[in-house]
């Protein structure tokens, strides 16, 4: 066999990427910077959970939905179902007039592996309703948020819960509209 000509290498294409590929790059550069900056609010190329596990998901993951097209969708990439205390991933559905104390069963990651600590996502009003003060990496002092639409007590618990390293991560979807509150990120109620 002899060297290619120097011509050849003319022949050599890139694939060209699909709609489901841009799609999912998007999502996932929105919820990166979304985590990375706290209480910012960043822009899903499509609305909803759907989008974020779109992204985020393979079949390397243990997946908990609420939703059962959520879950249907998790399965179908490959994804393991697992119950709440045992998912590295999940996706609520939190009614504002239940109880947060669901949140307790999530993995919150231990002191030699505070990594296994949950990704949580759900949908609430982003820009309404209970008022929070962010503060921690990635915000330069402090930061003032609302969010509507999830269960009384949820932020107490979740900062009874979240005592960095320990924790877990949440994503709050509105529509398109994306935040991530990390693990390491303190919330005052005010």
């Amino acid at each position: 066999m002899g060297a290619l000509p120097a011509s050849s290498h003319a022949l050599i294409t890139a694939p060209l990427r699909g709609e489901d590929e841009i799609r999912d790059n998007a999502a996932f550069e929105a919820i990166l910077w979304a985590l990375s900056r706290p209480g910012d609010v960043r822009h899903l190329p499509e609305p909803g959970p759907r989008t974020i596990l779109l992204a985020l998901i393979d079949r390397e993951c243990r997946v908990h939905a609420d939703d059962p097209v959520i879950a249907g969708l998790a399965a179908q990439t490959g994804a393991t179902l697992a119950p709440l205390h045992e998912a590295c991933h999940v996706f609520l559905q939190l009614d504002p007039r239940a109880d947060a104390a669901r949140l307790a069963a999530l993995k919150t990651g231990s002191a030699l592996y505070p990594d296994e600590g949950a990704t949580i996502v759900t949908e609430a009003r982003l820009g309404e309703g209970q008022r929070l003060r962010l503060s921690g990496p990635g915000i330069e002092t402090t930061r003032e948020i609302a969010v509507a639409g999830l269960p009384q007590g949820f932020f107490a618990l979740r900062n009874d819960l979240c005592r960095y390293p320990l924790g877990f991560d949440l994503f709050i979807a509105d529509g398109s509209k994306v935040m991530g509150l990390p693990r390491s990120t303190r919330i005052e109620v005010l």
